[in-house]
C-alpha cells in the first residue's frame, strides 16, 4: 500500500475537523480501498499497530480508529493474540432499497440525493484529502472526455459523485450513495439521453460538474453545498421537464 503522507491532507482551512479525526478517516479510506482492490486478499493478516502507523506516519490511536471503523464495516475481524485479518468475502455492509419501479420511486430518489449530496459536498470542502481530491478530478476528466466526444458516461458521473462522498470522510454518506447506486444510474440514464436533445445541455452539465469540483478544491463549502445543490436540482427538473408529481398520496 502507497505511503500516507499526514500533510498531503491536512491543509490548513477553517472549520477543518481535529487532527486525529481527519487523519482516521484518511487512513480508514485509503485502508478500504486496499482490501476492496485485492490488495489485502481475503484472510490475509494485516501488518501490526506498529507497521501501519509508521506506514501512515500516523500515531497508534488513529490507527486503532481506522480498525475500528473496519471491523464495524464488516470488513476486518480481530483475533485475541493474533492482530486484525481481511474477513472472508470482505464486502462492507450496506443498506438496500427496493428497485425503481415508478416515476414516483425516482422522484423520491432525487429528493433523498437533494438532501445529502449537497451536505456531503460541504464537508468535503473542508475535508478531503489531496488523494480524494485527485480522485475526484479524475472522474470529471472522464466527464470531460465523453462530453468532448458528445456522449454522456453514467459511471463517470456516479463515480464522481460517489468520490466526493468519500470526501467527505463521513462513512453514511458514501454507504448510502453505494445502496442507491442503481436507483441513481436510472436516472441518470434518462438524465444523459436528454442532455443529447438540448443544444449545449452536455456542455451545461459538465460546467455544474467542473463548478462542484472547484469549490471543494478551494475549500469552499457553502460554494461547494449551493454547486451541488443546484447541479441536482437542474438534473431533476431537466428530467422531469419541471413537472413532478404531487407524492403526498403516492
Amino acid at each position: 500500500m502507497t505511503a500516507f503522507k499526514p500533510r498531503e491532507a491536512m491543509d490548513p482551512r477553517p472549520n477543518a475537523a481535529p487532527r486525529s479525526v481527519l487523519l482516521a478517516d484518511v487512513v480508514h479510506d485509503r485502508m478500504r480501498r486496499a482490501i476492496s482492490e485485492g490488495e489485502y486478499p481475503d484472510g490475509a493478516r494485516l501488518p501490526g499497530e506498529n507497521d501501519l502507523a509508521r506506514q501512515f506516519e500516523v500515531s497508534r490511536p488513529v490507527i486503532r480508529e481506522a480498525l475500528k471503523r473496519l471491523r464495524a464495516e464488516g470488513l476486518v475481524i480481530s483475533r485475541q493474540g493474533s492482530g486484525s485479518f481481511v474477513a472472508a468475502g470482505g464486502e462492507p455492509k450496506t443498506l438496500a432499497f427496493q428497485p425503481v419501479e415508478t416515476i414516483a420511486d425516482l422522484q423520491r430518489c432525487y429528493e433523498f440525493r437533494l438532501t445529502i449530496e449537497p451536505a456531503a459536498a460541504a464537508m468535503a470542502a473542508t475535508r478531503r484529502s489531496e488523494a480524494q481530491l485527485a480522485d475526484i478530478a479524475k472522474f470529471l476528466a472522464m466527464l470531460r472526455d465523453a462530453t468532448e466526444r458528445r456522449s454522456h458516461r453514467e459511471d463517470a458521473d456516479f463515480s464522481f459523485h460517489l468520490a466526493i462522498t468519500q470526501a467527505s470522510n463521513n462513512q453514511y454518506f458514501e454507504t448510502s450513495m453505494r445502496a442507491l447506486k442503481d436507483h441513481i444510474a436510472v436516472g441518470m440514464k434518462f438524465h444523459g439521453l436528454s442532455l443529447q436533445s438540448v443544444r449545449g445541455g452536455l456542455d451545461h452539465v459538465l460546467d455544474e460538474h467542473a463548478g462542484i469540483h472547484e469549490a471543494i478544491r478551494l475549500g469552499q463549502a457553502e460554494v461547494a453545498r449551493e454547486a451541488m445543490l443546484r447541479h441536482v436540482t437542474g438534473s431533476r427538473d431537466r428530467l422531469f421537464e419541471g413537472r413532478l408529481l404531487d407524492l403526498s398520496s403516492r
